[in-house]
């Protein structure tokens, strides 16, 4: 019993929402590897459930300590500890959403551009952080649907075309139907069966979340959401490329000093250039991006279609699918080329300013990828 009031008062310290943040944020930094890993996929999918489990017995039970000890009495021993643990719910789903929220600021960084796909993952950074400011608004039955609602969406949408192995509108819109069904199951079993709880109160709680999906759905079309579980692991400009064996040979023009510099930029005007990049994909996923060039003259003017090329890329390797696309001249000015899915949002983005340049030594280095 000593113990147990040891443990009660630590956890009813200040500095403990903070702790279970940053050991959610923690482990997730340390344990995570690749989106396609079943065991990371399975862990998250153990969070989503604890998680709904625990707002379905917040919305049913609440959050106050119990103080009918004749009740406790005549319960099981299961059912007392769920009701004994009722004011720590809000730390534990709390661990959760820290939990969450970082594993997909982790996977959808992978894939996010600093173009309009970066939206939504500066609101799961945004969320990620104020998750440790929520605890004592956990309780709030429309915040808390419309967080479950936000992390099935985000985890049902990388998840679904690592299981499938295939990637595109119909796959979201799947994932997105299936987060709605699951919330809507959540709110179902906080006011099933409980005549003190209204229909219109059980609509009040699901429209926030199911009206968030909805925005999300729309940023799926404004192309705001990263192409996960897609990543670009690398990509440059280079005067050659060659395959040898199972690497790739890098060829590019660098000076002794520059030891920095993984590819030419700026590149000279009326040479061939070969785009060259490695983007990853999970397991037996296979799909077809497209380096799509843009040229502009000078930073006055906007960028405009030059080509549009497609590649066929296999899923399953480390460093990513490595493939490259060539043109034997470009004009002067900025160039640069996304590598884009079949819907049109960016797995990444290659850029090199073209310029006339006289005679010069050239000091050729070589690097395998």
């Amino acid at each position: 019993m000593r113990s147990m009031a040891k443990v009660q008062s630590l956890l009813s310290k200040p500095f403990m929402p903070a702790v279970f943040f940053l050991s959610g944020v923690t482990y997730d930094s340390l344990t995570l590897t690749r989106i396609d890993r079943l065991q990371d996929n399975l862990l998250l999918l153990l969070y989503l459930v604890v998680l709904g489990v625990l707002i379905v017995l917040t919305g049913r039970l609440g959050i106050e300590p119990v103080r009918d000890r004749e009740q406790l009495a005549a319960l099981s021993p299961f059912a007392r500890w769920v009701l004994h643990a009722r004011p720590y719910y809000p730390m534990a789903m709390q661990f959760l959403l820290g939990g969450l929220f970082s594993a997909y600021a982790i996977f959808y960084s992978r894939s996010a551009t600093l173009t309009s796909t970066g939206i939504f993952l500066g609101l799961l950074v945004l969320l990620l952080v104020g998750n440790e400011f929520l605890r004592d608004r956990l309780s709030n039955l429309r915040l808390l649907v419309s967080l479950y609602a936000l992390v099935c969406f985000s985890f049902f949408t990388f998840f679904l075309p690592v299981m499938i192995g295939s990637i595109g509108t119909w796959v979201f819109l799947l994932g997105a139907g299936l987060s709605v069904i699951v919330t809507l199951r959540v709110v179902h079993l906080i006011y099933k069966d409980n005549r003190e709880r209204s229909a219109r109160e059980a609509m009040g709680t699901s429209v926030p979340g199911i009206a968030l999906i909805g925005l999300l759905v729309g940023f799926y079309f404004l192309n705001w959401i990263p192409p996960v579980p897609l990543s670009m692991k690398f990509g440059g400009m280079y005067r050659e490329v060659q395959r040898q064996g199972d690497r790739f040979l890098l060829t590019y023009d660098r000076d002794w000093y520059e030891v920095w510099k993984r590819s030419e930029n700026p590149y000279p005007a009326d040479e061939p250039i070969y785009c060259f990049t490695a983007v990853f994909a999970p397991v037996a996923l296979g799909a077809t991006v497209y380096h799509h060039w843009y040229f502009r003259p000078n930073s006055s003017k906007p960028f405009t279609h030059a080509d549009k090329i497609p590649i066929k890329i296999v899923g399953g390797r480390e460093g990513g699918y490595r493939a490259y696309t060539f043109k034997q001249r470009l004009d002067p000015g900025d160039w640069r080329v996304d590598v884009e899915t079949e819907d049109g949002r960016i797995v990444g983005r290659v850029s090199v300013r073209v310029e006339e340049r006289g005679e010069r030594a050239m000091s050729l280095r070589t690097v395998a990828y």
